[in-house]
């Protein structure tokens, strides 16, 4: 679902509210597959366009956060967790290993065609303090007739 492949899926029709929940609730299962103690930093969903379509009637929904281990040391095993745990719940690995950034950060990117969604966890282990960086995009949606994308 990268959009450099111009494939992104369509994800069914909603409002912006509904699937922003839709979003969070998804978030917490992929919290919930890190397996390690620590933080989740506290952020909402947001709205954007889909690329080449009417911005009035089509929308995607992305949802950036970020976890911090109780353990800096943990920080590796969080991200080995998710790379073993995610495809058992219906993501697909697609891309696994050091990024073009000077420090090189370790990255994963995983889609999941039933939800419509991708994430992309980059482990930023030279932060102070280290974490993972996490960001979770849907498919385009269309919003129900008679209502209005909401921009938050």
């Amino acid at each position: 679902m990268n959009d450099t492949e111009n494939t992104v899926p369509f994800a069914g029709t909603s409002t912006t509210r509904a699937a922003a929940d839709d979003m969070e609730k998804l978030s917490g299962e992929i919290h919930a597959v890190i397996g390690v103690d620590g933080k989740k930093s506290d952020s909402r969903p947001g709205v954007t366009d889909c690329a080449g379509k009417d911005r009035d009637k089509y929308f995607r929904v992305f949802h950036s956060w970020s976890f911090y281990p109780a353990s800096p040391g943990r920080l590796d095993e969080a991200m080995e967790h998710l790379k073993g745990e995610l495809p058992k719940h219906g993501w697909r690995i697609v891309e696994y290993g050091p990024d073009t950034s000077k420090n090189k950060n370790l990255s994963l990117t995983a889609d999941n065609n039933e939800k419509k969604s991708s994430v992309n966890v980059s482990q930023r282990a030279k932060n102070d303090p280290p974490k993972l960086s996490l960001m979770l995009v849907s498919g385009c949606y269309e919003i129900p007739a008679g209502q209005e994308i909401e921009r938050f």
